[in-house]
């Protein structure tokens, strides 16, 4: 593991880990989403690795990122200038695009596809990486298939230790959730993961409307893969996880204190539970394991600590955790995404009705 400056990366250090890869190596680094686990996209055993590593489905595809926009035509065909135009003003950035593949792409990159999915990541050392290599490189979470992805280089030891050559850890990742993806093959576009980047701000970047399937929200999973996260369980610890989301609840006191009875009926059978809450209700839960995540008013500082919590839940060794549901719009889309697929049950807030007196 070596040392890496996430803003000024040291010529030494980047030459070391293009060597690496070059060898056909992998390589764990940050970006600005979360850490990838990267390999040189023109090396079919390279890229193989990774699902082997990761024990990762054969059907998931992954992301190839690139250093620059002029660099998209080595990996995509018949790409329009609307789509150069959209492109140039959200990359580099936490945005990828699935897009009809080149013949030089390689069908383990994409799960034997005809699209790729593909981004221009907004991290320096990614950058570098990238530039250094003279291709792009191939690269999902640095993770342990179906595990909560890792925004610190000590969450890639905890899961890849002794698995990959080498792992650079430039501190603390800045969204803490992977990238928002849309599918623009297709007629309108369609959001296949939520990430960083509203689906609302898209549009009007690209003045045109996206679709927003089940699937995007975490509530089933797709039929095919076109890129990561749109099948299987991810994201999960190993402890047994319960989504409260708000449903039939209409205001956040019923909510808070439907969530508050549950916790006790866990307790009440000798249960030690967690809770994962936002600032603004941690100090109402006064009889478990709190874990905050942020403020209401904050959703990006929500995310960022979303991967964090998740693993910190193992670590605690409760037989359960609980986590409160919050506000799709923008980057809580992509937080309710990742709950809904990280968690084992999903309940749905009912109040109990306020007993009434009988007429008389």
């Amino acid at each position: 593991m070596l040392k890496v400056d996430p803003i000024n990366p040291g010529k030494e250090v980047i030459d070391e880990a293009v060597e690496v890869l070059r060898e056909g190596g992998l390589v764990a680094f940050p970006t600005e989403t979360v850490y990838g686990l990267g390999a040189d996209s023109l090396n079919k055993d390279a890229v193989k690795r990774i699902y082997g590593v990761k024990g990762r489905p054969p059907d998931n595809p992954l992301i190839l990122h690139i250093s620059d926009l002029s660099e998209l035509e080595m990996v995509a065909r018949d790409v329009p200038p609307s789509i150069y135009e959209l492109a140039s003003k959200v990359w580099p950035g936490p945005v990828t695009f699935v897009l009809r593949k080149s013949d030089s792409v390689l069908p383990e990159v994409t799960a034997g596809l005809p699209t790729v999915a593909v981004r221009c990541p907004a991290h320096p050392v990614a950058l570098a990486l990238i530039k250094g290599l003279g291709r792009p490189i191939a690269a999902p979470s640095a993770n342990l298939s179906g595990r909560p992805s890792p925004t610190t280089a000590d969450h890639v030891i905890k899961d890849l230790l002794g698995r990959i050559e080498m792992i650079l850890d430039g501190g603390d990742t800045f969204f803490g959730v992977e990238s928002t993806i849309i599918n623009l093959t297709t007629d309108p576009p369609v959001l296949l993961r939520p990430g960083p980047v509203g689906v609302e701000d898209l549009e009007k970047l690209a003045n045109l409307r996206i679709l927003v399937p089940a699937f995007a929200k975490g509530l089933e999973e797709a039929g095919i893969a076109l890129s990561p996260g749109m099948k299987y369980r991810h994201y999960s610890p190993q402890t047994t996880l319960i989504l409260v989301e708000i449903g039939q609840c209409l205001t956040q006191t019923a909510y808070l204190k439907y969530v508050k009875s549950l916790i006790n009926e866990y307790i009440e059978k000798n249960f030690k539970v967690a809770v994962i809450c936002s600032r603004e209700t941690c100090p109402d839960y006064e009889k478990t394991v709190t874990l905050e995540i942020g403020s209401r008013n904050n959703l990006y500082e929500v995310a960022k600590n979303l991967f964090k919590k998740l693993r910190e839940i193992d670590e605690l060794r409760v037989d359960v955790a609980i986590s409160e549901s919050f506000e799709e719009r923008g980057v809580g889309l992509a937080i309710m995404n990742r709950l809904r697929k990280a968690s084992s049950k999903i309940i749905s807030c009912v109040p109990t009705p306020t007993p009434t007196s009988s007429p008389p």
